[in-house]
């Protein structure tokens, strides 16, 4: 019988209540499969309410619908399972082949296993099939079995064929019971096995010490960060008050120029009304005089002379002129000279201001200048955990916190010794701190009174 062509997946045979392969599996009347032991145990819980539903499509059945073994499904499933175990079985043993990089067993012949266990006696390596005979075998008790690697011949003296089983702490290197009446002999020595023991000790107590360090270096990192946090929604606070400062101070000023303004145009009214009243006033007697001339210049030209000398015995002196206030070409040039004066104190006061504003606003930092009685002191190394640190403190780089940049979009809060710091003039321009001070000098002038 050929093989069919379809390819199958796992999934598709699992049940959908214990997402397992199907078990026994039984098919209820809306087409679904099921493991016959989950759909019974699912229907239980549901039976005191006389109402069964398929798990997938929600579909009602009462009564409760029996359950028939579907046999076709079952034998496709033992077929299935068998065929997953063959091609499981190929892929384990395709995968204790060695790979690239692997160590190889040394004796497979043919396409080679991956060794698991090298022999330091047989200065050979095996795979999980070759190595038994060591595990099994009494002659091979006393070999001793380490995990595979390609470097055995690294673990035998290069003079005597001997395993390098000890070690010379006065020239630091492994040798073999040979060396010791050679060219190691008087050195001080131990074996291999002490020595780790001590390095293993003494690193155990590196690590502690560097685990102290990175708990200590954790803890600043944290505290820093909580600082940041801190500073940062201060600055945004003083941001949002020195604005509603900024913002009352602009209002009182608009206001004060408000006053002003209303204060001069109620002076021009009242000047001016006093002045028309006088006008009006002169204006009544030149016109009388105009009337008074006019009369006299009519009687100067009339031809009867009864008529003219009675006329001249009723004229009366001309009426003395009412005494008019003086008038003065006045101006607002004072008040401009009082505004111009307020301008000068105000940027007087102004600038003393933001000068001890940009002062306080500088020294406001998170990370101040190193203080060495603040290092750190660990546990103090013994001699022999400062020679086994193999120069461990020279990797650790030093910090880099005095030799930040100066960020130039803010100079005020890290000043440089090569990056000048700005303040505000008077009129809104940036001065160096230098000349700032001879500007504080310049500006000290006397008020106008």
């Amino acid at each position: 019988m050929a093989q069919a062509g379809v390819v199958l997946d796992k999934d598709q045979f699992n049940c959908p209540i214990c997402l397992d392969v199907l078990r026994d599996p039984v098919t209820i009347p809306c087409g679904h499969s099921y493991c016959s032991g989950c759909i019974q145990n699912y229907w239980d819980q549901d039976d005191y309410l006389g109402v069964f539903v398929c798990p997938q499509c929600r579909q009602n059945f009462n009564p409760r619908p029996p359950l028939a073994r579907n046999t076709m499904l079952a034998d496709v499933v033992e077929r299935f399972k068998k065929t997953g175990l063959q091609e499981t079985t190929a892929t384990t043993s395709n995968q204790s082949l060695a790979q690239d990089g692997d160590v190889e067993c040394d004796v497979c012949t043919g396409r080679k296993h991956k060794a698991v266990r090298s022999c330091l006696v047989c200065l050979a390596s095996y795979c999980d099939l070759h190595v038994q005979p060591h595990y099994e075998s009494a002659a091979f008790k006393k070999h001793k079995l380490v995990p595979a690697t390609k470097h055995l011949q690294e673990t035998i003296c290069g003079r005597h064929d001997k395993l390098l089983e000890v070690y010379c702490r006065t020239d630091k290197q492994c040798i073999c019971y040979l060396c010791l009446t050679d060219e190691h002999k008087g050195h001080d020595t131990v074996l291999v096995e002490a020595e780790i023991q001590q390095k293993q000790t003494q690193l155990g107590d590196m690590k502690q010490s560097f685990k102290l360090r990175i708990h200590q270096r954790e803890k600043e990192a944290q505290e820093l960060r909580q600082a940041m946090f801190s500073l940062t929604r201060s600055a945004r606070t003083a941001a949002e008050e020195s604005d509603a400062i900024f913002t009352e101070l602009i209002r009182s000023i608009e206001l004060k120029r408000f006053e002003v303004r209303e204060l001069i145009k109620a002076q021009e009214k009242t000047a001016v009304s006093q002045a028309e009243q006088v006008l009006e006033k002169i204006q009544k007697e030149i016109a009388e005089l105009k009337k008074n001339e006019a009369e006299l210049d009519k009687l100067s030209h009339t031809e009867d002379h009864v008529h003219f000398l009675q006329s001249c015995q009723s004229l009366q002196a001309p009426p003395a002129l009412s005494v008019m206030p003086s008038v003065s070409n006045l101006s607002f040039g004072p008040v401009m000279t009082a505004v111009a004066d307020f301008k000068g104190l105000l940027q007087e006061v102004c600038q003393g201001g933001f000068v001890c504003i940009y002062e306080k606003v500088r020294d406001v930092v998170i990370v101040g200048p190193p203080n060495p009685a603040a290092q750190l002191n660990t546990t103090q190394p013994s001699d022999g955990e400062a020679a086994v640190q193999m120069e461990a403190t020279q990797v650790i780089p030093s910090s880099g916190l005095d030799q930040s940049p100066v960020n130039p979009l803010n100079p005020f809060l890290c000043p440089g010794p090569l990056m000048p710091t700005f303040a505000l003039s008077p009129f809104g321009s940036k001065l160096p701190m230098g000349s700032r001070q001879r500007h504080l000098q310049r500006r000290s002038h006397p008020r106008r009174k």
